[in-house]
């Protein structure tokens, strides 16, 4: 299970967001500026306030670090 932590202002989130659709990576995007409860879930797991943070099967990434996420997901470039 994929989370994408994000605001819909954030350029990174975006980025972020593609790049898994380009690699047919299924992954729920919450928007944290709308939903106060997911803001406070993504604080609590990542301890930022920043976006966007990824939660993969329990693992937190914050930012879109490429490497971290391909490793995860097992991606291959």
């Amino acid at each position: 299970m994929v989370k994408v932590f994000s605001t819909s202002s954030c350029p990174y989130c975006e980025t972020l967001k593609q790049y898994l659709k380009e690699h047919n990576i299924e992954f729920e995007d919450i928007d944290v500026s709308q939903d106060k409860k997911a803001l406070d879930e993504m604080v609590q797991k990542s301890g930022q306030m920043g976006v966007p943070v990824v939660d993969i099967d329990g693992e937190i990434v914050v930012g879109f670090d490429k490497e971290k996420i391909c490793q995860l997901l097992d991606i291959k470039e």
